[in-house]
């Protein structure tokens, strides 16, 4: 399962065109392409007008809802926030923390664009993080 972050969603639906909405067009309707219940707040939230929020709201119906919260999880994502600042690396955002700690556990891969994330991780495009979480991005 491939979960697609908000970064990538909302470049998607302002029309940018970004290796990663390639990527993410070219998934829809062929790849196990899945949505956080945390990155539908974050794109939701981020529409102008109730007709955007409906319109949007409707276009993601169809994808499959991961959860990504809970207390495993919370507990799990501040471990790995400390490991990383041990690192000299800070997340900007718990919820960054938290997707990908989720993706880690459940073994999910993660489209993104943050540059936080980048850093974190070897220079391959398909980056690991322990225990295993594949980052996925183009080029």
């Amino acid at each position: 399962m491939i979960l697609v972050d908000s970064s990538v969603w909302i470049d998607a639906f302002r029309n940018r065109q970004t290796p990663e909405t390639d990527r993410l067009r070219s998934m829809l309707g062929r790849g196990p392409v899945a949505l956080g219940d945390l990155i539908l707040v974050e794109i939701l939230q981020g529409t102008d007008t109730e007709r955007d929020f409906n319109r949007v709201r409707q276009l993601l119906a169809d994808f499959p809802i991961i959860e990504i919260g809970g207390s495993e999880i919370a507990v799990q994502a501040a471990r790995n926030y400390r490991r990383l600042r041990s690192l000299g690396i800070t997340a900007r955002k718990t919820i960054d923390t938290l997707i990908a700690t989720r993706c880690i556990e459940d073994g999910h891969s993660l489209l993104y664009r943050d540059r936080w994330a980048s850093h974190s991780l070897s220079p391959q495009r398909t980056r690991p993080l322990p225990p295993s979480i594949a980052w996925v991005t183009t080029t």
